[in-house]
């Protein structure tokens, strides 16, 4: 069988796995945000934090829960690291130096798990599972309580409320994170994937020598970190590892627990504004551009040209062969088209084109399918502008899903698509101004520029995944990246909610014959055009001088 034929083989089973899980999830997801009823360990959560789940909050006071719960949760993991060498299952490890402590914490609350260390030599157990684990899951579902405040919105009128953020905290992780991952890790377990607490153990090498080798319970953070959308690796490998990704089988799974979530998101969203056919023309949008962006991917890496492509058949340089240029190529993209940012090879030693294929995925804001939440609330945001940008082309007011897009809605929107660019750009700029940030770079020329653009579009956009070559273990970088994680996260859900606020606030707008019908095609292609030209014109300056610039001198 040819390599390419094994691709288009695993990308049509991963198809066929998604659309067998997107009703049923999808309609699960929908009864878990609307239920009334409360599971008695729910209960339990609400008496410990002194939460009433049953009351309902307006924008503010939902963005407050959101805000409160994330600062404490950076103060928990930050002190948790600070503290490290006092704890028992540490494995030996001293306590995180300050700087690393803060850039890990925000990165992990942030939901972007960007990692400027080696996970199997700075981080023992405790920290591991009782912090890093839990953030996964916790982060995770602070997107979907986001992403569900919207839907309200838009589903509601006449009220400014959006639902109790408590209570869609604690479902999304109970009733929909939770199980999932049990049954994700004992899949994980069955492929190889290590899981127990073991401690370091010396292996001898081929040819003399020993090298150290830590256990952990790898496998059910390995489940969180891909169906979470989080991506931080429990070694500095991540997911090229085989501890963490043992054969082909397991890497094809964790790509479905990827994309499965943030898939099934459209079908709760249209179950619950009451319209399928509006989730369908959401996912219809997703799907265009990951199967778009995996096409490429694919046919940038297999057609290198040279001897040592020929007879490596495509650009095997920075990937395992055990995944080979298609499962290292569909894992690629879902990573960086979603806000996971785990890595099966270094993309880094990707084509010229095929890298800036990866930074390009984040820079479109991670919305195809996007982040467990954040995706969804990505791709609203970027319908809200393509009605807005269809009222102006025929004089009408616009309307989506019958609510009226006025100056306060579109001012609401603009100021979310422009949060991560100005982090991403102005970062980066600021990073070849100064002398210190640029000795971290591997490589000159485009790369080099690539592997600093990259770091910081991979952490405003709440990715972390690394392009490698870039030493970011540095106090510039670990301090400037964590900021730019934070704003990047939490800057974009305080525009999220006021506009959710606004909506929700509206009386609803009858649908009439000059109505755009937002549920067909024609608005699809729309929406897709939309998000190229406003990713393009933003970027594409940047993407010029680094990536484009490699590929063509090629």
């Amino acid at each position: 069988m040819s390599p390419v034929l094994a691709g288009v083989l695993q990308l049509l089973a991963l198809v066929a796995a998604l659309g067998l899980s997107y009703r049923p999830l999808g309609d699960h997801m929908a009864r878990v945000y609307s239920s009334e009823k409360h599971l008695r360990p729910e209960k339990w959560i609400y008496k410990a934090i002194g939460a009433n789940p049953s009351v309902e909050m307006r924008w503010p006071a939902y963005l407050r829960g959101v805000l409160a719960f994330s600062a404490v949760s950076v103060l928990f993991l930050y002190l948790l690291q600070r503290v490290q060498g006092s704890l028992p299952g540490s494995l030996g490890f001293v306590s995180i130096d300050p700087d690393q402590a803060f850039n890990t914490a925000a990165s992990f609350v942030a939901n972007t798990n960007w990692q400027s260390y080696y996970g199997e030599q700075a981080m023992g157990h405790v920290v591991q599972t009782g912090g890093l684990a839990v953030q996964n899951f916790v982060s995770a579902a602070v997107g979907m309580a986001v992403a569900v405040a919207l839907v309200r919105g838009f589903a509601r009128s006449r009220t400014g409320e959006l639902g109790n953020f408590w209570a869609d905290l604690v479902r999304g992780v109970v009733r929909i994170l939770l199980p999932m991952a049990v049954i994700g890790a004992l899949v994980l377990v069955a492929c190889g994937a290590i899981q127990n607490f073991s401690g370091i153990h010396e292996v001898g090498q081929f040819g003399g020598g020993t090298q150290q080798w830590n256990g952990g319970a790898v496998a059910s953070q390995e489940v969180i970190k891909e169906l979470g959308t989080n991506g931080g690796g429990y070694f500095n490998a991540n997911s090229a590892h085989p501890f963490e990704n043992p054969n082909g089988l397991s890497n094809l799974f964790e790509i479905y627990l990827i994309l499965v979530i943030p898939f099934a998101l459209t079908r709760t969203f249209g179950r619950m504004v009451g319209s399928l056919k509006q989730g369908y023309a959401i996912l219809g949008t997703m799907a265009a551009i990951w199967i778009g962006f995996t096409a490429l991917m694919m046919w940038t890496e297999f057609a290198g040209n040279g001897p040592a492509f020929d007879i490596a058949g495509g650009a095997m340089e920075g990937k395992e062969t055990r995944f080979g240029i298609a499962g290292s190529s569909l894992f690629s993209v879902a990573t960086t088209l979603t806000s996971t940012g785990a890595v099966n090879s270094f993309h880094s030693s990707y084509t010229g084109f095929g890298g800036g294929l990866t930074m390009l995925g984040m820079q479109l804001g991670e919305i195809a399918p996007g982040g467990v939440g954040s995706g969804l609330y990505g791709m609203l945001i970027m319908a809200v502008i393509a009605v807005f940008i269809a009222g102006l082309m025929v004089g009408r007011t616009p309307e989506y899903l019958g609510k009226k897009i006025g100056t306060r809605e579109i001012k609401f929107a603009a100021c979310y698509i422009l949060v991560t660019p100005a982090l991403v750009l102005c970062f980066t700029a600021a990073s070849f101004v100064l002398d210190t940030p640029s000795h971290s770079m591997t490589n000159s020329g485009a790369h080099g520029f690539s592997e600093i653009l990259y770091a910081f579009t991979s952490g405003a956009n709440n990715n972390g995944s690394a392009f490698a070559g870039l030493n970011a273990d540095t106090q510039w970088f670990n301090s400037t990246i964590g900021i730019a994680m934070l704003l990047g996260r939490f800057l974009p859900m305080v525009f999220v909610l006021a506009l959710a606020g606004s909506l929700a606030e509206q009386a609803p707008v009858p649908e009439t014959a000059g109505t755009l019908r937002t549920e067909k095609p024609l608005f699809t292609g729309l929406l897709v055009g939309t998000i190229m030209i406003i990713a393009g014109l933003t970027y594409f300056p940047a993407l010029a001088l680094g990536p484009l610039a490699e590929g063509l001198a090629a």
